[in-house]
């Protein structure tokens, strides 16, 4: 019992670690400042249209 919780409890890098060479996935991206702003403002546009065409339409 004591030897699965230390197996669970390792936090070094084991073998099915993706190697360095690999391109980061989309977590990685959605991470990005710039990103997240372009999203925010897209975001934000679709929102005012929405409620634009919902309260003064």
């Amino acid at each position: 019992m004591r030897h699965d919780l230390r197996e669970m409890l390792d936090t070094t890098q084991s073998e099915a670690a993706p190697p360095k060479d690999e391109p980061r996935g989309c977590l990685f991206a959605l991470s990005q400042p710039p990103l997240m702003i372009f999203l925010a403002v897209i975001g934000c546009l679709l929102l005012m249209a929405a409620l634009h065409d919902l309260l003064l339409l």
